[in-house]
């Protein structure tokens, strides 16, 4: 039974905003789906929205008491675009705000952090999703995912520093949870699967799954660099590049109980994530 107003949901047609916007409609709960192309998504209302194109937003607000929040993609200075948002949002009667971050930014961070550390002054109840890198990334189309299919090579700077890879249904389930239970977390979450991987047990594990042979190429921070600046711009390379190098060191290898906690049900395993992916046919 919904129990909430309208749900606005920005980016309802990327990794976690279409399965956030699926998760609140199958449970019953009004949903603005909102897309810069209002793509259609099952059982939701759409709606036209651009981070970019500030005559959208009234529109996407109209009636909404909470909001979902995916940053701009590659967009090392969000802030200068959300807040303005978000205190348009306010004035609009939204009550409640879940926002997307990330395990490795933290509140007053760069890029979306100075967002997380906006969060508390503008809405008495929110929470802030930081996730540790996703398990679609592997399986989707993502640099890594491509590179697998293409040449069976996982690519990274990342040495054999491990990583919590969480399920993005995972990430999804808990931000339905913190969208509708009756008091918002008032927190910033950190989001992990059941196991801290490196990138060599990533390839191993693919391989055993999928049977194709994979392997994980360690590059230097220079080398990853440059091969991101070559399909994305130079800032945002850079920015990705330093993140290997911090997982190289030990800032991801750890393991949260997170979605149990919130969700009543373990979180996804990788394993369980690629052996789900070859049923579908990913």
């Amino acid at each position: 039974m919904n129990t909430t107003g309208t749900t606005l949901v920005i980016g309802a047609t990327g990794t976690t905003g279409s399965r956030t916007a699926a998760q609140l409609a199958a449970a019953g709960h009004r949903v603005r789906a909102a897309s810069r192309n209002a793509t259609p998504v099952p059982g939701t209302e759409a709606a036209r929205f651009d981070w970019y194109a500030p005559a959208t937003h009234a529109a996407a607000l109209d009636g909404v008491d909470r909001v979902y929040l995916i940053p701009p993609p590659g967009d090392l200075d969000p802030a200068a675009v959300m807040l303005p948002f978000l205190r348009q949002a306010r004035a609009a009667g939204v009550q409640r705000a879940v926002l997307l971050s990330s395990s490795a930014i933290p509140e007053g961070g760069p890029a979306v952090g100075a967002v997380h550390q906006a969060l508390p002054d503008l809405f008495e109840q929110w929470a802030v999703l930081r996730p540790s890198w996703f398990m679609q990334n592997f399986t989707g189309d993502h640099t890594h995912a491509v590179s697998i299919r293409e040449d069976g090579v996982i690519s990274s700077a990342t040495g054999g520093g491990r990583v919590g890879f969480v399920a993005a249904e995972d990430i999804a389930a808990v931000a339905v949870h913190c969208l509708t239970v009756e008091h918002a977390p008032n927190d910033g979450l950190v989001l992990t699967g059941p196991e801290a991987l490196s990138y060599d047990d990533v390839a191993t594990a693919i391989t055993e799954v999928t049977g194709r042979p994979v392997v994980h190429r360690r590059l230097s921070h220079a080398q990853m660099r440059d091969r991101l600046a070559a399909v994305i711009p130079a800032g945002f390379s850079a920015m990705l590049a330093d993140l290997d190098r911090a997982i190289a060191g030990g800032s991801e290898d750890r393991v949260t109980d997170t979605v149990q906690r919130l969700t009543g049900r373990p979180a996804r395993s990788f394993r369980a994530h690629l052996e789900g992916e070859a049923r579908h046919g990913g």
